[in-house]
């Protein structure tokens, strides 16, 4: 059904709860605001940073950017490992490889950070081609990435198809012309997937490597 696939990666490919959460509450020290329960920020997972910061703590928008920069600071030298592989996870990309399948990253995530993390957990080998978001503002926005994903890939979007577990990864690829798969096992629900107008949904990284088949 298709020959290549994006995917997501926090919550798609890893499980990046400690070192997500754990940058965010360095940042938001910074401006006196303690968290008594890092469960509290799930919903930072997945979606761009300055987003979030703005819309949760209602941040202007300067305030927002120091607060991404804070949060970069305490993630690029400890949070970016404090981070783990999904079960299934390879297995499931060294199958969509043995395939033919063509596979490329398309994450909200700075694409120096993605690179390091792929490259820290050994799953570079299986990437086609690696997009990420940008530090400034000119690719932040899932679709962006996404559609540089397309460019830099020279995918073809008739069989192609998104995999993540937010909202944001369904919008982005619809708003590409992609189909998309929501994942369930990550940080979002099966309605807010639903919701979005996710084409399928997988409970597990094998159910990616069948839908794909």
């Amino acid at each position: 059904m298709f020959d290549t696939v994006l995917f997501d990666l926090d919550g798609t490919l890893t499980d990046p709860f400690e070192g997500i959460t754990n940058s965010i509450v360095y940042a938001l020290e910074k401006f006196g605001i303690e968290v008594a329960d890092k469960r509290t920020l799930i919903d930072f997972i997945g979606p761009p940073l300055l987003e979030s910061f703005s819309s949760r703590y209602g941040f202007a928008e300067d305030k927002a950017r120091k607060a991404v920069e804070y949060y970069r600071e305490y993630f690029s030298q400890k949070g970016i490992f404090e981070n783990r592989v999904y079960s299934g996870v390879e297995d499931m990309l060294k199958g969509l490889k043995s395939r033919g399948v063509r596979i490329l990253l398309a994450t909200s995530k700075p694409q120096p950070f993605a690179e390091r993390i792929l490259a820290h957990f050994n799953l570079s080998e299986y990437f086609d081609f690696v997009a990420g978001a940008s530090f400034g503002t000119e690719r932040s926005q899932k679709a962006d990435v996404i559609a540089y994903a397309i460019e830099g890939g020279k995918v073809n979007t008739e069989s192609a198809v998104m995999v993540g577990d937010r909202k944001h990864d369904v919008l982005g690829a619809k708003a590409n012309g992609l189909k998309s798969i929501g994942v369930l096992y990550g940080y979002g629900s099966s309605d807010e997937l639903t919701k979005s107008g996710a084409d399928f949904l997988a409970k597990e990284p094998a159910d990616i490597l069948k839908l794909i088949r």
